[in-house]
């Protein structure tokens, strides 16, 4: 994978390291003193990163927006905040806090929301996990989601009214896969969910879409002639009940790391065939005892996204320190 560069992103990243050293010298005011652990010597973060990511309640301040390192393993800085309420979306499962994009992520919601709507009849989006308010590694349910450009859009439509947040708990997510059959589901899938797949691939900014392998064979055998779009449309785990939306990184992002490049074919061939072998083959019992992967910390991140952590923590620090 490789990461995209610009003189203007520069500019901008310059930027942001100045906000976050304007938001850590802001725990000093007023002739008040910081914390002394606060003014301590920096040291390697060891906390779990995603305790620390997750217990971010809302961005600290204006930054200028940054998609920083890698879709599973980065943050984001200037993160936007998704209307819960939209003409053709509603955000689901408030409680997670987790309806955050970098602004390009925004502006994709919107656009496909209406688009759906207008062109293809789609009731409305049902808009699941976004990212954290400064990205980060999420406290359950993803291995990315970290950066602010990837997205979980529901293949359930919208009701034809506005939830209220009780609702947007409960609400059950459609899955359209026959478990038993490894195929589209008769009863939950149709050609409603295959325009609405195929209408969100079709934006430039998109670099893949991640489906259950099920859905990409339906998909294959419902193209036509029209196929390009299916080169972004890849089988991944699970995706039963939702597809999963990840966008390139917005020009001048130079943190960001790019997307690796999907195979020049419409993945309907060996690749999908190679999918269903594996989903149909029978468990191995293991011959050693799982042992449970290691918690990815702070540490581990890329420097800005420790940076955007400290500094988003100490302004709300500061914050708290100075209403005392």
């Amino acid at each position: 994978m490789v990461s995209q560069t610009g003189t203007h992103s520069d500019a901008s990243l310059r930027h942001l390291a100045l906000v976050i050293a304007a938001a850590a010298a802001a725990l000093c005011f007023s002739g008040r003193s910081a914390p002394a652990a606060e003014a301590a010597a920096p040291q390697a973060d060891t906390r779990e990163a995603k305790k620390a990511f997750g217990a971010i309640k809302a961005p600290a301040g204006q930054m200028p927006p940054q998609a920083i390192g890698e879709y599973s393993r980065g943050c984001v800085a200037g993160a936007g905040k998704l209307p819960m309420n939209g003409d053709g979306w509603q955000v689901m499962r408030l409680s997670r806090n987790r309806y955050w994009g970098h602004p390009v992520l925004l502006a994709y919601i919107r656009k496909l929301a209406s688009d759906a709507k207008k062109l293809d009849g789609w009731s409305g989006l049902l808009v699941g996990d976004m990212a954290q308010p400064i990205g980060g590694p999420l406290l359950g349910g993803h291995a990315s989601h970290e950066n602010g450009l990837d997205v979980d859009l529901w293949y359930s439509p919208a009701p034809g009214h506005a939830m209220d947040a009780t609702e947007r708990e409960q609400f059950g997510a459609l899955n359209v896969v026959d478990a038993a059959t490894l195929t589209a589901s008769k009863t939950a899938w149709s050609e409603a969910q295959a325009k609405l797949l195929k209408r969100a691939a079709s934006y430039p900014e998109v670099a893949r879409i991640f489906v259950h392998p099920a859905v990409k064979k339906a998909l294959c055998e419902w193209a036509g002639e029209d196929r390009a779009w299916l080169q972004k449309v890849r089988p991944w785990f699970k995706h039963d009940d939702h597809f999963h939306v990840r966008l390139n990184c917005p020009p001048g992002n130079t943190a960001c790391v790019a997307q690796a490049a999907a195979a020049a074919d419409d993945g309907c061939g060996k690749e999908l065939d190679d999918w269903f072998k594996r989903l149909r083959a029978k468990p191995r019992a293991p011959t050693k005892p799982s042992v449970p992967p290691k918690p990815m910390l702070v540490s581990e991140l890329p420097a800005q996204c420790q940076a955007l952590l400290a500094s988003t923590e100490h302004a709300w620090k500061a914050t708290t320190f100075s209403s005392k």
